[in-house]
Protein backbone atom coordinates (compact mmCIF):
# COMPACT_ATOMS: atom_id res chain seq x y z
CA UNK A 1 0.00 0.00 0.00
CA UNK A 2 1.12 3.37 -1.23
CA UNK A 3 0.77 6.21 1.56
CA UNK A 4 1.03 9.53 1.29
CA UNK A 5 -1.00 10.95 4.16
CA UNK A 6 -2.04 9.84 7.22
CA UNK A 7 -3.78 10.91 10.16
CA UNK A 8 -4.26 10.36 13.41
CA UNK A 9 -7.01 11.66 15.96
CA UNK A 10 -6.46 11.23 19.64
CA UNK A 11 -9.75 11.46 21.90
CA UNK A 12 -7.95 12.17 25.59
CA UNK A 13 -10.17 12.83 28.66
CA UNK A 14 -8.75 16.59 28.33
CA UNK A 15 -8.49 17.76 25.06
CA UNK A 16 -9.60 16.16 21.61
CA UNK A 17 -6.63 16.64 18.63
CA UNK A 18 -6.38 15.95 15.13
CA UNK A 19 -3.04 15.91 13.49
CA UNK A 20 -2.30 15.13 9.89
CA UNK A 21 0.85 14.06 8.65
CA UNK A 22 2.82 13.84 4.87
CA UNK A 23 4.80 10.59 4.06
CA UNK A 24 8.25 11.24 2.29
CA UNK A 25 10.45 8.36 2.40
CA UNK A 26 9.21 6.49 5.50
CA UNK A 27 9.34 9.88 7.23
CA UNK A 28 6.59 12.12 8.68
CA UNK A 29 6.45 15.47 7.88
CA UNK A 30 3.40 17.49 9.90
CA UNK A 31 0.58 18.55 7.52
CA UNK A 32 -2.32 20.03 9.58
CA UNK A 33 -3.52 19.90 13.09
CA UNK A 34 -6.52 20.66 14.84
CA UNK A 35 -6.91 20.55 19.19
CA UNK A 36 -10.02 21.20 21.20
CA UNK A 37 -10.34 20.91 25.06
CA UNK A 38 -13.25 18.72 25.57
CA UNK A 39 -13.17 17.91 29.38
CA UNK A 40 -14.25 14.27 28.71
CA UNK A 41 -13.60 12.75 31.67
CA UNK A 42 -14.46 16.09 33.58
CA UNK A 43 -17.93 14.96 32.20
CA UNK A 44 -18.64 11.54 33.63
CA UNK A 45 -20.99 11.96 36.25
CA UNK A 46 -21.18 9.88 39.54
CA UNK A 47 -22.47 7.23 37.63
CA UNK A 48 -19.68 6.65 35.54
CA UNK A 49 -21.48 7.90 32.21
CA UNK A 50 -20.53 10.73 30.10
CA UNK A 51 -22.84 13.43 30.41
CA UNK A 52 -24.98 15.26 27.51
CA UNK A 53 -23.70 18.17 27.90
CA UNK A 54 -19.63 16.67 27.58
CA UNK A 55 -21.10 14.50 24.94
CA UNK A 56 -22.31 17.40 22.42
CA UNK A 57 -19.01 19.36 23.30
CA UNK A 58 -17.22 16.36 21.83
CA UNK A 59 -19.81 15.71 19.12
CA UNK A 60 -19.15 19.44 17.94
CA UNK A 61 -15.56 18.81 17.96
CA UNK A 62 -15.65 15.81 15.90
CA UNK A 63 -17.98 17.39 13.40
CA UNK A 64 -14.94 20.15 12.67
CA UNK A 65 -12.30 17.33 12.49
CA UNK A 66 -14.76 14.98 10.25
CA UNK A 67 -14.98 18.12 7.47
CA UNK A 68 -10.84 17.78 7.50
CA UNK A 69 -11.06 13.89 7.17
CA UNK A 70 -13.46 14.50 4.49
CA UNK A 71 -12.46 12.26 1.72
CA UNK A 72 -9.92 10.02 3.33
CA UNK A 73 -9.71 6.30 2.96
CA UNK A 74 -10.18 4.30 6.35
CA UNK A 75 -7.02 2.92 5.73
CA UNK A 76 -5.08 6.00 6.46
CA UNK A 77 -7.05 7.09 9.15
CA UNK A 78 -6.87 5.72 12.97
CA UNK A 79 -9.05 7.22 16.47
CA UNK A 80 -8.07 5.95 19.16
CA UNK A 81 -9.88 7.07 22.55
CA UNK A 82 -8.47 6.43 26.23
CA UNK A 83 -9.13 6.89 30.12
CA UNK A 84 -12.38 8.62 29.63
CA UNK A 85 -13.54 6.22 27.12
CA UNK A 86 -12.18 3.17 29.09
CA UNK A 87 -14.01 3.49 32.57
CA UNK A 88 -17.28 5.33 31.18
CA UNK A 89 -20.40 2.59 31.08
CA UNK A 90 -21.79 4.66 28.84
CA UNK A 91 -18.79 5.01 26.52
CA UNK A 92 -20.21 2.22 23.60
CA UNK A 93 -23.20 4.37 23.14
CA UNK A 94 -21.00 7.65 23.00
CA UNK A 95 -18.90 5.51 20.60
CA UNK A 96 -21.32 4.68 18.16
CA UNK A 97 -22.83 8.09 17.54
CA UNK A 98 -19.32 9.61 17.81
CA UNK A 99 -18.37 7.05 14.91
CA UNK A 100 -21.34 8.20 12.82
CA UNK A 101 -20.80 11.67 12.87
CA UNK A 102 -16.63 11.34 12.33
CA UNK A 103 -17.20 8.54 9.69
CA UNK A 104 -14.28 6.50 10.54
CA UNK A 105 -14.04 3.85 13.62
CA UNK A 106 -13.31 4.59 17.36
CA UNK A 107 -10.32 2.01 18.88
CA UNK A 108 -10.62 2.56 22.78
CA UNK A 109 -7.33 1.33 23.91
CA UNK A 110 -5.76 -0.19 27.12
CA UNK A 111 -4.11 1.70 29.15
CA UNK A 112 -0.43 0.10 28.83
CA UNK A 113 -1.47 0.48 24.70
CA UNK A 114 -2.04 4.06 24.93
CA UNK A 115 1.56 4.13 27.31
CA UNK A 116 3.42 2.02 24.04
CA UNK A 117 2.01 4.41 20.95
CA UNK A 118 3.49 7.65 23.21
CA UNK A 119 6.90 5.63 23.66
CA UNK A 120 6.72 4.97 19.94
CA UNK A 121 6.05 8.60 19.36
CA UNK A 122 8.32 10.09 21.56
CA UNK A 123 11.16 7.95 20.41
CA UNK A 124 10.77 8.57 16.82
CA UNK A 125 11.05 12.68 17.59
CA UNK A 126 13.67 12.22 19.46
CA UNK A 127 18.17 11.44 18.39
CA UNK A 128 19.06 8.08 19.21
CA UNK A 129 20.64 6.82 22.45
CA UNK A 130 22.46 3.62 23.99
CA UNK A 131 20.90 4.03 27.08
CA UNK A 132 17.48 3.65 28.79
CA UNK A 133 14.83 6.81 28.48
CA UNK A 134 11.47 7.00 30.42
CA UNK A 135 8.75 8.75 29.11
CA UNK A 136 6.11 10.06 31.24
CA UNK A 137 2.81 11.43 30.07
CA UNK A 138 0.01 12.79 32.52
CA UNK A 139 -2.97 13.03 30.62
CA UNK A 140 -6.64 13.84 31.81
CA UNK A 141 -7.68 10.63 33.49
CA UNK A 142 -4.28 8.38 33.48
CA UNK A 143 -0.57 8.63 33.50
CA UNK A 144 1.32 6.90 31.04
CA UNK A 145 4.96 5.42 32.25
CA UNK A 146 7.56 3.64 30.21
CA UNK A 147 11.19 2.78 30.29
CA UNK A 148 12.77 2.07 26.69
CA UNK A 149 15.76 1.46 24.53
CA UNK A 150 16.18 3.23 21.57
CA UNK A 151 12.65 2.46 19.57
CA UNK A 152 11.44 -0.38 21.69
CA UNK A 153 9.81 -0.06 25.13
CA UNK A 154 10.98 -2.29 27.72
CA UNK A 155 8.26 -1.52 30.76
CA UNK A 156 4.92 0.13 30.45
CA UNK A 157 2.20 0.87 32.62
CA UNK A 158 -0.73 3.11 32.95
CA UNK A 159 -1.84 4.23 36.01
CA UNK A 160 -5.05 6.03 37.24
CA UNK A 161 -4.32 9.14 37.89
CA UNK A 162 -4.74 12.27 35.40
CA UNK A 163 -5.03 16.13 35.78
CA UNK A 164 -8.69 16.49 35.13
CA UNK A 165 -9.73 13.72 37.42
CA UNK A 166 -7.41 14.92 40.30
CA UNK A 167 -8.41 18.74 39.63
CA UNK A 168 -12.06 17.79 39.79
CA UNK A 169 -11.85 15.89 43.01
CA UNK A 170 -9.08 17.12 45.27
CA UNK A 171 -9.50 21.09 44.04
CA UNK A 172 -12.82 21.73 43.17
CA UNK A 173 -13.54 25.14 41.75
CA UNK A 174 -9.74 25.85 41.59
CA UNK A 175 -8.91 26.28 45.20
CA UNK A 176 -5.83 24.72 46.73
CA UNK A 177 -4.41 24.51 50.66
CA UNK A 178 -1.93 22.01 52.35
CA UNK A 179 -5.10 19.38 52.82
CA UNK A 180 -6.16 19.03 49.53
CA UNK A 181 -2.73 19.18 48.38
CA UNK A 182 -1.74 16.31 51.03
CA UNK A 183 -4.99 14.44 50.19
CA UNK A 184 -4.15 14.44 46.14
CA UNK A 185 -0.67 13.25 46.65
CA UNK A 186 -1.68 10.43 49.21
CA UNK A 187 -3.52 9.00 46.53
CA UNK A 188 -1.26 9.68 43.44
CA UNK A 189 1.56 8.02 45.93
CA UNK A 190 -0.49 4.79 46.60
CA UNK A 191 -0.97 4.37 42.44
CA UNK A 192 2.93 5.21 41.71
CA UNK A 193 3.35 2.14 44.96
CA UNK A 194 2.58 -0.14 42.14
CA UNK A 195 5.35 0.73 39.68
CA UNK A 196 7.83 2.28 41.96
CA UNK A 197 10.21 -0.66 42.75
CA UNK A 198 10.14 -2.23 39.09
CA UNK A 199 10.81 0.76 37.15
CA UNK A 200 13.48 2.01 39.60
CA UNK A 201 15.25 -1.88 38.89
CA UNK A 202 15.30 -1.38 35.29
CA UNK A 203 17.01 2.33 35.61
CA UNK A 204 17.06 5.31 32.97
CA UNK A 205 19.33 8.29 32.51
CA UNK A 206 16.64 10.63 30.93
CA UNK A 207 13.17 11.33 31.34
CA UNK A 208 11.01 13.07 29.27
CA UNK A 209 7.67 14.46 29.87
CA UNK A 210 5.13 13.91 26.51
CA UNK A 211 1.71 15.93 27.80
CA UNK A 212 0.23 19.29 28.19
CA UNK A 213 0.72 19.17 31.42
CA UNK A 214 4.30 18.65 31.11
CA UNK A 215 4.90 21.79 28.86
CA UNK A 216 2.74 23.98 30.89
CA UNK A 217 5.23 23.25 34.04
CA UNK A 218 8.03 23.67 32.49
CA UNK A 219 7.19 27.00 30.94
CA UNK A 220 5.71 28.54 34.08
CA UNK A 221 9.22 27.25 35.82
CA UNK A 222 11.45 28.83 32.70
CA UNK A 223 9.70 31.70 32.86
CA UNK A 224 10.39 31.75 36.87
CA UNK A 225 14.33 31.89 35.95
CA UNK A 226 14.47 28.11 37.62
CA UNK A 227 15.89 26.31 34.49
CA UNK A 228 16.31 26.18 30.77
CA UNK A 229 12.65 24.88 29.50
CA UNK A 230 13.03 21.64 31.94
CA UNK A 231 10.93 20.57 35.00
CA UNK A 232 12.52 20.88 38.26
CA UNK A 233 12.27 19.42 41.57
CA UNK A 234 13.10 22.26 42.65
CA UNK A 235 10.98 24.61 40.18
CA UNK A 236 7.71 22.23 40.97
CA UNK A 237 8.11 23.28 44.76
CA UNK A 238 8.49 26.66 44.61
CA UNK A 239 5.06 26.71 42.08
CA UNK A 240 3.48 24.67 45.00
CA UNK A 241 4.96 27.12 47.40
CA UNK A 242 3.27 30.21 45.44
CA UNK A 243 -0.22 28.67 44.33
CA UNK A 244 -0.33 27.37 48.49
CA UNK A 245 0.02 30.98 48.79
CA UNK A 246 -2.01 32.80 46.65
CA UNK A 247 -4.81 29.64 46.92
CA UNK A 248 -5.78 29.57 43.59
CA UNK A 249 -3.63 29.12 40.14
CA UNK A 250 -6.32 31.69 38.73
CA UNK A 251 -4.41 34.12 41.00
CA UNK A 252 -0.99 33.61 40.05
CA UNK A 253 -1.69 35.43 36.32
CA UNK A 254 0.70 32.81 34.95
CA UNK A 255 1.59 33.06 31.27
CA UNK A 256 0.09 30.01 30.13
CA UNK A 257 -3.06 28.75 27.72
CA UNK A 258 -6.72 29.76 29.91
CA UNK A 259 -8.02 26.28 29.20
CA UNK A 260 -4.72 24.84 30.83
CA UNK A 261 -5.09 26.39 34.10
CA UNK A 262 -8.32 24.56 35.97
CA UNK A 263 -6.39 21.82 35.81
CA UNK A 264 -3.07 22.53 36.47
CA UNK A 265 -3.52 21.96 40.24
CA UNK A 266 -4.13 18.35 39.65
CA UNK A 267 -1.25 17.94 37.03
CA UNK A 268 1.14 19.62 39.62
CA UNK A 269 0.06 17.14 42.47
CA UNK A 270 0.71 14.38 40.30
CA UNK A 271 4.10 15.79 38.73
CA UNK A 272 5.64 16.55 42.32
CA UNK A 273 4.25 12.80 43.91
CA UNK A 274 6.24 11.64 40.40
CA UNK A 275 9.49 13.62 41.13
CA UNK A 276 9.33 12.23 45.02
CA UNK A 277 8.81 8.99 44.30
CA UNK A 278 11.12 8.38 41.28
CA UNK A 279 13.72 10.05 42.88
CA UNK A 280 13.83 12.53 39.91
CA UNK A 281 15.53 15.87 39.50
CA UNK A 282 15.07 16.74 36.01
CA UNK A 283 12.18 16.55 33.10
CA UNK A 284 12.54 17.36 29.56
CA UNK A 285 9.39 18.15 27.83
CA UNK A 286 8.98 16.93 24.22
CA UNK A 287 5.99 17.59 21.45
CA UNK A 288 5.52 14.14 20.43
CA UNK A 289 2.57 12.79 22.44
CA UNK A 290 0.28 9.61 21.53
CA UNK A 291 -1.15 10.56 18.14
CA UNK A 292 2.21 10.40 17.10
CA UNK A 293 2.66 7.20 18.07
CA UNK A 294 -0.38 6.37 16.07
CA UNK A 295 0.61 8.03 13.21
CA UNK A 296 4.07 5.43 13.03
CA UNK A 297 2.03 2.88 14.31
CA UNK A 298 0.45 3.32 10.45
CA UNK A 299 3.17 3.95 8.91
CA UNK A 300 4.52 0.42 10.25
CA UNK A 301 1.57 -1.43 9.51
CA UNK A 302 1.84 -0.50 6.00
CA UNK A 303 4.93 -1.86 5.97
CA UNK A 304 4.68 -4.98 7.41
CA UNK A 305 6.47 -4.04 10.33
CA UNK A 306 2.86 -4.77 12.43
CA UNK A 307 3.26 -5.07 16.14
CA UNK A 308 0.38 -7.17 16.04
CA UNK A 309 2.20 -9.64 14.13
CA UNK A 310 4.85 -9.50 17.19
CA UNK A 311 2.35 -9.70 20.03
CA UNK A 312 0.19 -12.82 18.46
CA UNK A 313 3.46 -14.57 18.08
CA UNK A 314 4.74 -13.88 21.55
CA UNK A 315 1.57 -14.93 23.40
CA UNK A 316 2.18 -18.31 21.00
CA UNK A 317 4.96 -18.49 22.59
CA UNK A 318 4.12 -17.36 26.29
CA UNK A 319 0.84 -20.34 26.04
CA UNK A 320 3.28 -22.98 24.97
CA UNK A 321 0.63 -23.82 21.83
CA UNK A 322 1.05 -26.30 19.51
CA UNK A 323 2.77 -24.71 16.82
CA UNK A 324 2.01 -27.73 14.41
CA UNK A 325 -1.76 -27.98 14.76
CA UNK A 326 -2.09 -24.22 14.98
CA UNK A 327 -0.80 -24.17 11.49
CA UNK A 328 -3.18 -27.08 10.61
CA UNK A 329 -6.19 -25.28 11.44
CA UNK A 330 -4.79 -21.78 9.71
CA UNK A 331 -4.06 -23.46 6.80
CA UNK A 332 -7.40 -24.62 6.34
CA UNK A 333 -9.25 -21.78 7.48
CA UNK A 334 -7.91 -19.40 5.25
CA UNK A 335 -8.12 -22.15 2.18
CA UNK A 336 -11.97 -21.56 3.52
CA UNK A 337 -11.78 -17.81 3.39
CA UNK A 338 -10.47 -17.63 0.43
CA UNK A 339 -12.95 -19.76 -1.44
CA UNK A 340 -15.82 -17.81 -0.24
CA UNK A 341 -14.72 -14.37 -0.67
CA UNK A 342 -14.81 -12.89 -4.60
CA UNK A 343 -11.74 -10.15 -5.25
CA UNK A 344 -12.52 -6.95 -3.89
CA UNK A 345 -14.24 -4.35 -6.27
CA UNK A 346 -13.31 -1.42 -4.07
CA UNK A 347 -9.89 0.05 -1.89
CA UNK A 348 -12.37 0.07 0.74
CA UNK A 349 -13.54 -3.20 0.22
CA UNK A 350 -9.98 -5.11 -0.11
CA UNK A 351 -9.44 -2.97 3.20
CA UNK A 352 -12.33 -4.81 4.43
CA UNK A 353 -11.54 -8.19 3.57
CA UNK A 354 -7.75 -8.13 4.60
CA UNK A 355 -8.61 -7.08 8.26
CA UNK A 356 -10.88 -9.66 8.11
CA UNK A 357 -8.62 -12.44 6.77
CA UNK A 358 -6.12 -11.44 9.20
CA UNK A 359 -8.56 -11.91 12.07
CA UNK A 360 -9.01 -15.40 11.15
CA UNK A 361 -5.57 -15.97 10.53
CA UNK A 362 -4.98 -14.92 14.48
CA UNK A 363 -7.97 -16.38 15.78
CA UNK A 364 -6.10 -19.68 14.20
CA UNK A 365 -3.00 -19.62 15.36
CA UNK A 366 -4.53 -18.43 19.25
CA UNK A 367 -7.01 -20.45 19.41
CA UNK A 368 -5.77 -23.00 22.01
CA UNK A 369 -3.78 -20.74 24.03
CA UNK A 370 -6.32 -21.59 26.78
CA UNK A 371 -4.77 -25.06 26.85
CA UNK A 372 -2.56 -24.17 29.41
CA UNK A 373 -5.19 -23.15 31.78
CA UNK A 374 -7.18 -26.17 31.45
CA UNK A 375 -8.53 -28.69 28.71
CA UNK A 376 -11.68 -28.48 29.82
CA UNK A 377 -13.69 -25.73 28.15
CA UNK A 378 -10.27 -24.60 26.90
CA UNK A 379 -12.13 -22.24 24.13
CA UNK A 380 -13.61 -20.21 26.82
CA UNK A 381 -10.31 -19.56 28.33
CA UNK A 382 -8.44 -18.87 24.97
CA UNK A 383 -11.25 -16.46 24.86
CA UNK A 384 -10.68 -14.87 28.20
CA UNK A 385 -7.30 -14.73 28.04
CA UNK A 386 -7.82 -12.53 24.55
CA UNK A 387 -9.99 -10.52 25.76
CA UNK A 388 -8.57 -9.48 29.26
CA UNK A 389 -4.70 -9.64 28.60
CA UNK A 390 -2.74 -6.97 27.57
CA UNK A 391 -2.24 -7.27 23.67
CA UNK A 392 0.54 -4.33 22.50
CA UNK A 393 -1.09 -3.29 19.43
CA UNK A 394 -4.43 -4.50 19.34
CA UNK A 395 -7.41 -1.94 20.29
CA UNK A 396 -9.89 -3.39 22.87
CA UNK A 397 -12.89 -3.29 20.04
CA UNK A 398 -9.82 -5.86 18.15
CA UNK A 399 -9.05 -7.94 21.29
CA UNK A 400 -12.66 -8.43 21.89
CA UNK A 401 -13.74 -9.06 18.16
CA UNK A 402 -10.63 -11.66 18.20
CA UNK A 403 -11.95 -13.24 21.55
CA UNK A 404 -15.56 -13.54 20.35
CA UNK A 405 -14.22 -15.58 17.13
CA UNK A 406 -11.84 -18.24 19.13
CA UNK A 407 -15.01 -18.58 21.22
CA UNK A 408 -16.57 -19.16 18.63
CA UNK A 409 -14.68 -21.96 17.29
CA UNK A 410 -16.95 -25.05 19.58
CA UNK A 411 -19.79 -25.25 21.33
CA UNK A 412 -23.41 -23.73 20.66
CA UNK A 413 -23.31 -20.81 18.79
CA UNK A 414 -26.47 -19.40 20.36
CA UNK A 415 -24.19 -17.96 23.14
CA UNK A 416 -22.68 -15.33 20.57
CA UNK A 417 -25.89 -14.32 19.45
CA UNK A 418 -27.44 -10.78 20.09
CA UNK A 419 -30.23 -8.65 19.64
CA UNK A 420 -29.26 -7.34 15.81
CA UNK A 421 -27.67 -10.83 15.12
CA UNK A 422 -23.89 -11.98 14.79
CA UNK A 423 -23.07 -9.88 11.55
CA UNK A 424 -22.31 -11.82 8.02
CA UNK A 425 -18.59 -11.12 8.89
CA UNK A 426 -18.12 -12.59 11.84
CA UNK A 427 -20.83 -15.43 10.72
CA UNK A 428 -18.47 -16.36 7.23
CA UNK A 429 -15.25 -15.92 9.77
CA UNK A 430 -16.47 -17.96 12.44
CA UNK A 431 -17.90 -21.24 10.13
CA UNK A 432 -14.15 -20.99 8.58
CA UNK A 433 -12.76 -21.05 12.09
CA UNK A 434 -14.83 -23.93 13.21
CA UNK A 435 -14.92 -25.98 10.30
CA UNK A 436 -10.72 -25.91 10.08
CA UNK A 437 -11.15 -26.95 13.81
CA UNK A 438 -13.30 -29.99 12.99
CA UNK A 439 -11.54 -31.21 9.82
CA UNK A 440 -7.97 -31.04 11.84
CA UNK A 441 -8.92 -32.83 15.37
CA UNK A 442 -7.23 -35.78 14.68
CA UNK A 443 -4.41 -33.64 14.93
CA UNK A 444 -2.65 -34.79 11.83
CA UNK A 445 -1.95 -33.19 8.19
CA UNK A 446 -5.02 -32.81 5.85
CA UNK A 447 -4.64 -32.51 2.89
CA UNK A 448 -6.54 -28.50 2.08
CA UNK A 449 -7.75 -29.98 -1.76
CA UNK A 450 -10.14 -32.42 0.04
CA UNK A 451 -12.59 -29.67 0.72
CA UNK A 452 -14.14 -26.89 -1.26
CA UNK A 453 -16.78 -24.11 0.60
CA UNK A 454 -18.88 -22.40 -1.54
CA UNK A 455 -21.18 -19.61 -1.10
CA UNK A 456 -24.44 -19.43 -2.34
CA UNK A 457 -25.96 -15.95 -3.50
CA UNK A 458 -27.73 -15.72 -0.59
CA UNK A 459 -25.25 -14.60 2.26
CA UNK A 460 -26.84 -17.45 4.63
CA UNK A 461 -25.89 -20.53 2.73
CA UNK A 462 -23.17 -22.15 2.32
CA UNK A 463 -21.85 -25.71 0.97
CA UNK A 464 -19.31 -27.71 1.65
CA UNK A 465 -17.77 -30.45 -0.78
CA UNK A 466 -15.62 -33.14 0.89
CA UNK A 467 -13.81 -35.85 -0.90
CA UNK A 468 -16.06 -38.55 -0.26
CA UNK A 469 -13.46 -41.69 -0.24
CA UNK A 470 -11.56 -39.75 3.01
CA UNK A 471 -15.28 -38.78 4.52
CA UNK A 472 -15.94 -42.95 4.77
CA UNK A 473 -12.65 -43.20 7.10
CA UNK A 474 -13.54 -40.77 9.15
CA UNK A 475 -16.90 -41.26 10.62
CA UNK A 476 -15.80 -39.12 14.06
CA UNK A 477 -15.69 -36.16 11.71
CA UNK A 478 -18.80 -37.13 9.76
CA UNK A 479 -20.92 -36.83 12.44
CA UNK A 480 -19.19 -33.66 13.72
CA UNK A 481 -20.20 -32.37 10.57
CA UNK A 482 -23.81 -33.29 10.43
CA UNK A 483 -23.69 -31.61 14.05
CA UNK A 484 -22.10 -28.29 12.29
CA UNK A 485 -25.57 -28.43 10.06
CA UNK A 486 -27.66 -28.50 12.63
CA UNK A 487 -25.99 -25.64 15.08
CA UNK A 488 -25.67 -23.64 12.03
CA UNK A 489 -29.35 -24.01 11.19
CA UNK A 490 -30.12 -23.08 14.55
CA UNK A 491 -28.75 -19.07 13.48
CA UNK A 492 -30.86 -19.23 10.52
CA UNK A 493 -28.02 -20.18 8.34
CA UNK A 494 -27.40 -23.44 5.76
CA UNK A 495 -24.69 -25.29 5.74
CA UNK A 496 -25.16 -28.19 3.00
CA UNK A 497 -22.54 -31.21 3.22
CA UNK A 498 -21.90 -32.97 0.05
CA UNK A 499 -19.85 -35.89 -0.96
CA UNK A 500 -17.45 -35.47 -4.05
CA UNK A 501 -14.80 -37.09 -5.96
CA UNK A 502 -12.34 -33.66 -4.63
CA UNK A 503 -8.56 -34.99 -6.35
CA UNK A 504 -6.67 -35.26 -3.56
CA UNK A 505 -2.50 -33.78 -4.01
CA UNK A 506 -0.18 -36.77 -5.04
Amino acid sequence: MSLTTLAAVDLGSNSFHLQIARVVDDVLYPLDSMKETVRLGAGITDNKDIDAPTAERAFATLRLFAERLRGMSKDRVRVVGTNALRVAKNAHEFVRQAELILGFPIEVIAGREEARLIYVGVAKSLPPSSHNRMVVDIGGGSTEFIIGHRLKPKLVDSLYMGCVSYSSVYFPNGEIDKRRLKDAQLAARKELEQIRASFKKEGWREVFGSSGTAKALAGIISDQGMSAGAITRQGLESLRDRALKAGSFDRLGLAIKADRVPVLAGGLAIMLTIFEELDLTEMLPVDAALRDGVLYDMLGRAHQSDVREATVEQFGRRYHVDQAQADRVLSLALHFFDQIHAPATSELERTLITSSRQRVAWAARLHEIGMTIAQAGFHKHSAYVLANADMPGFSKREQAALARLVLAQRGKLSKLATDTGIGEDFVREALCIRLAVVLSRSRRAVATKRFMLSRAASADSFGLSVDGTWLADHDLTDYELAQEVAEWRSLGVTLAIERNELAAPA
